[in-house]
């Protein structure tokens, strides 16, 4: 799999040619309602993953934060988006979020406002991730879905809910981007 990833960085940095917009240009708001685009975290691997504090798959804070701790200091940037689409299981504000994670999680990764990740209303950065241009297109299926994104703004892979933060799977995929 390991030589997967270069194909893929190519065909992704093609089709960003192609397209002419990058990633980093995309606003998006943090927790605390700063508006900011990702060019913020230009240079650094990034996790962006749609959270949700009241799934099955909530624990994955834990891992998540664990891994951006492990990994931080060598590039890598967990970025938490916030979505009540599945069932309703983000129903709190902002702030309630933000504490609710930073509480039962010790959650310190950057957290941002809550967002459509699917539909009509989908937010630019998940169009970017998912849509037809996406080296990994398609809907968001559930809370916690993660993609890897490059140093460059490649999207390099996309992991479902089920796939542990901490897998050997993601864990290489991490590695490999560092």
């Amino acid at each position: 799999m390991k030589t997967l990833y270069p194909l893929i960085a190519l065909s992704a940095l093609f089709l960003e040619n192609l397209m002419g917009d990058s990633i980093y240009d995309i606003t998006v708001d943090t927790i605390d309602g700063e508006s900011q685009t990702l060019e913020d975290y230009a240079g650094k691997v990034l996790l962006i993953v749609n959270v949700a504090s009241k799934c099955g798959f909530t624990g994955q804070y834990e891992n998540l934060e664990s891994l951006y701790q492990d990994n931080k200091d060598k590039g890598l940037v967990v970025l938490g988006f916030p979505c009540n689409q599945f069932l309703r299981q983000e129903p709190g504000t902002d702030e309630e979020i933000k504490s609710f994670c930073a509480l039962e999680y010790g959650v310190s990764f950057p957290m941002f406002s809550k967002i459509n990740v699917n539909g009509k209303n989908q937010h630019p950065l998940y169009a970017a991730l998912t849509g037809k241009d996406s080296p990994f297109p398609g809907r968001i299926s559930w809370n916690f879905n993660k993609f890897l994104v490059s140093r460059e703004g490649v999207i390099l892979a996309r992991f479902g809910s089920r796939a542990n933060p901490e897998s050997k799977e993601i864990i290489a995929a991490i590695e490999n981007a560092l």
